[in-house]
């Protein structure tokens, strides 16, 4: 693990809800650091902009993109695709620029398999509670049930996945979870989490 002098990958992934979309926006204010900006065919979301937090298109045009090999990984997830082209992301890493990445494990696996010859840090976002997950679910999908529902179904499979990633944290507190990574990441912190202790926290959210 290296402080990423001549720039890399870092993927935040976690179960819907988690927070990692809010700890990305924070990680990427940082000098030297920028979001990889994903495609998706999903609708936007209130505030949401084209080409800030995604890049909008259709699934027509999704699929003419996986045809044509653009993309670094790609995934579906609840109905829509989401990826990230490779030229973008490559092209920002030789500039320096330490990428960070809003993905799921899916994205997260074909990126690692890749074995690119890049620095990869990943890391997995768990909620404190199964009770505060669904808090923040419904208030971001602004009561709409239905989706709710369908993410919270999903929730134990994509829970399941954070034993494949390097570094895990609870976010029950944003400040201190956001720190808590940026020390991972400009190594000033060992790579190293209690999995005894993460073990027993997902335990409990599966129950």
């Amino acid at each position: 693990m290296s402080s990423f002098k001549k720039g890399g990958m870092v993927i935040l992934s976690s179960p819907s809800g988690a927070g990692k979309t809010t700890l990305v926006k924070k990680i990427t204010k940082n000098s030297n650091f920028v979001v990889s900006i994903s495609h998706t065919t999903r609708a936007p979301r209130l505030n949401e902009k084209n080409g800030k937090d995604y890049y909008f298109i259709s699934k027509n045009q999704f699929k003419k993109l996986i045809k044509k090999r653009e993309f670094l990984e790609h995934a579906k997830v609840f109905d829509n695709y989401y990826g990230s082209t490779k030229k973008i992301v490559i092209d920002q890493i030789k500039k320096g620029k330490k990428i960070v990445f809003d993905i799921d494990w899916q994205g997260t696996r074909q990126i690692r398999n890749k074995k690119l010859n890049y620095e990869l840090l990943t890391i997995f976002i768990l909620p404190p509670s199964k009770k505060e997950l669904l808090k923040r679910l419904i208030k971001r999908e602004r009561k709409n049930m239905k989706t709710v529902k369908k993410r919270m179904k999903e929730f134990k499979k994509d829970l399941l996945k954070w034993k494949e990633y390097d570094y895990v944290v609870i976010n029950d507190d944003l400040k201190k979870c956001y720190n808590n990574i940026m020390k991972v990441i400009n190594n000033k912190k060992k790579l190293l989490f209690d999995k005894t202790f993460i073990n027993k926290h997902v335990k409990s959210l599966l129950n």
